[in-house]
């Protein structure tokens, strides 16, 4: 189990709060074993937009696997330093000293300023008080203009509904893509990334169509990517013959269902190898038989022209291709 403890402040966002909650209690209902927790100094919370929150003073026992959310809260509401108390910033910090994660959203930022966990490494917050943010903690590494950052179990983010962006990240680097995908889908939401990856993942980039036909292919494909899917069992789920399906998919994305299966298994091995994987490790773990197609396939796009988040088709589309296998 992991436990997902949001620290509430007074005149904290709703939105700062919602939208991670959401993508975690939606991760439990798809099975994913998450328990939600909400702690404050005081149980009656209020909210920038009004409404009273109710929260435990009592933090649970926290474990390594456990993740601690800050939502951030409107600057002008505080003093300087911030609505956060010594103790609790002293149980952020220890959380981290103790190999769990630690959270931020918007202004939640000061507070892993504050805790000490910015120094020396890279973060971002809310546009409107990235400078402050900079100001105020000089030893941290503001990076300006991104929706979220990761830094050694620190995770910043924008703010607002890019809490929601974050809790999709952290879903899909413990439980896959598939995993995140289903959730965005559930929420009507893009499922998105940072950092040295594109920020809107090939899953919700290929979804900005109306064909149900490929929509029902695509969570075939996205569920399943790392194993052999014959073109007649897709188009079978398609409710359409295997040309038709090949001409659907190739309108509707610029890609054919192969194409599309291929980007997925490279972006989710991008990722593997950009967290410590080898090259033939992630190469399997995604559906290849060994490095070389993996190589391949990464040499072919490094040397196509990528446009992060367009919902073009073609955009940074693989060969024209058949079968999904």
């Amino acid at each position: 189990m992991t436990r997902v403890v949001f620290l509430l402040v007074p005149q904290l966002h709703l939105l700062d709060l919602a939208g991670p909650a959401q993508v975690f209690s939606a991760a439990a209902d798809l099975g994913h074993d998450y328990q939600l927790h909400y702690v404050a100094e005081r149980n009656q919370v209020p909210s920038v937009q009004g409404v009273p929150l109710v929260a435990d003073t009592t933090w649970p026992e926290l474990t390594p696997d456990d993740l601690v959310v800050v939502p951030g809260w409107r600057p002008r509401a505080h003093p300087p330093h911030g609505p956060v108390g010594v103790d609790d910033l002293r149980r952020l910090a220890a959380h981290h000293a103790s190999g769990g994660t630690v959270a931020s959203v918007c202004a939640g930022a000061y507070a892993l300023g504050r805790a000490g966990l910015l120094d020396g490494r890279r973060c971002t917050t809310h546009h409107e008080v990235q400078d402050d943010l900079a100001r105020r903690h000089p030893a941290a590494r503001v990076v300006r203009d991104v929706l979220y950052v990761v830094d050694d179990r620190v995770v910043t983010s924008a703010g607002i509904a890019s809490g929601v962006d974050v809790a999709l990240h952290l879903v899909a680097t413990r439980h896959g893509p598939a995993a995140a995908a289903a959730i965005a889908r559930t929420m009507v939401v893009y499922a998105r990334r940072n950092g040295h990856e594109q920020q809107a993942s090939a899953m919700m980039r290929y979804r900005s169509h109306l064909s149900d036909a490929v929509h029902r292919v695509q969570d075939l494909i996205d569920s399943r990517f790392a194993e052999p899917l014959p073109l007649a069992e897709l188009a079978a789920v398609g409710g359409v013959a295997e040309r038709t399906l090949t001409r659907l998919f190739r309108r509707t994305t610029g890609l054919t269902p192969l194409g599309y299966q291929q980007l997925l298994r490279v972006e989710r091995a991008e990722h593997l190898i950009g967290h410590g994987t080898t090259m033939d490790a992630a190469a399997r773990t995604v559906g290849f038989t060994d490095a070389r197609m993996l190589r391949r396939l990464r040499a072919r796009d490094a040397r196509v022209p990528r446009h992060a988040g367009s919902s073009r088709p073609g955009s940074g589309t693989p060969p024209v291709a058949t079968r999904a296998g």
